[in-house]
């Protein structure tokens, strides 16, 4: 697993996410409170382990930049990606809670991550209700994305599945300031797609080709364009904008 280095190169109140509409500012005793939470940063290369299931860390993350995904695998090898991680998303919880982690997490791309303590986050409850009231905002908003991951396993048909997980990142990317028109860098494979969507590669790739050939998407050199959002959106039956302000720990 990466090292963490102490100190931090982005103090707080510089954070370049705080400027972000989609997220709820601090007030200044918050931010006094984060600002010494915080204990450093941790570099992530792509491919790093930032969490393992049944390990227990001493630490917890807000991602600053770069991307991860959830995931639990089977002891063949087989995994279940369970949610992908962006920037502003707070990582880690679960392991404090429950003494363990009970999924794993791997960087996607090389990643910059915010450090704080397990030990303080007691610390975090007891002196700032609100902030409490943040994570469990956090807790609530991640089973929400569960919940709809499950559907889309459970019930919606493949091409249903690629589309709603699709437009579902781009507007998460959108809410972060990451694309550019109608388009944004996914750094996704279609095996990615496959083990999150619970499909097989092949399966995977000839329903992107469908979705593709529609002429509602395009997605070359991990360039992912929205070219009919309208109909994307009804292909998927997305009718969660999820655009609510939400909280940056």
């Amino acid at each position: 697993m990466p090292v963490p280095t102490p100190g931090r190169k982005v103090p707080c109140t510089k954070c370049p996410l705080r400027g972000l509409e989609i997220l709820r500012d601090f007030t200044p005793e918050e931010l006094d409170f984060v600002s010494e939470f915080k204990t450093g940063e941790l570099n992530a290369e792509a491919g790093a382990t930032l969490f393992l299931e049944g390990a227990n860390s001493a630490h917890l993350y807000t991602v600053l930049s770069g991307w991860a995904f959830r995931y639990k695998a089977l002891a063949d090898g087989r995994r279940q990606i369970l949610s992908f991680v962006l920037p502003a998303d707070f990582i880690g919880l679960q392991g404090t809670v429950l003494n363990e982690m009970q999924h794993s997490v791997e960087a996607l791309t090389n990643m910059v991550l915010c450090l704080f303590p397990r030990e303080k986050l007691w610390e975090l409850y007891t002196r700032h209700p609100s902030l409490a009231y943040d994570v469990t905002w956090l807790a609530a908003r991640e089973e929400k994305i569960l919940d709809e991951h499950l559907l889309s396993v459970g019930r919606r048909s493949a091409l249903e599945r690629i589309a709603y997980l699709l437009l579902h990142l781009f507007i998460r990317c959108e809410h972060l300031g990451l694309t550019k028109a109608n388009s944004v860098v996914l750094p996704l494979t279609q095996q990615h797609l496959a083990d999150t969507l619970g499909m097989s590669l092949v399966h995977t790739n000839k329903t992107l080709k469908r979705l593709t050939a529609s002429k509602v998407i395009r997605w070359k050199d991990k360039v992912f364009e929205i070219l009919d959002r309208e109909t994307l959106a009804k292909i998927a039956k997305y009718d969660d904008p999820d655009s609510a302000c939400r909280p940056l720990i």
